[in-house]
């Protein structure tokens, strides 16, 4: 068997084996271990956050610059 063709094996194993995981993992009680890189596989260290940037934007959507200051401070 060349070379390439043990790594896709081993890959599809992986998947198989990880495919089977996420299945256990809805059975009640159940409780699956996974490694890291199955763990990361599976979406566990996705990044779908707001940056900091994104953050300190969106609260500027919560001041109304319209409003005169006393409505401001009365309605925070």
């Amino acid at each position: 068997m060349s070379q390439e063709n043990i790594i896709a094996s081993n890959e599809a194993s992986s998947r198989s084996v990880l495919s089977d995981k996420l299945t256990d993992i809805l059975t009640p009680g159940y409780e699956a271990e996974f490694d890291p890189d199955e763990a990361e596989l599976a979406g566990a260290f996705r990044e779908d956050a707001l940056s900091a940037g994104d953050a300190a934007e969106s609260s500027l959507d919560a001041v109304d610059p319209s409003a005169p200051v006393a409505d401001r401070k009365a309605g925070a």
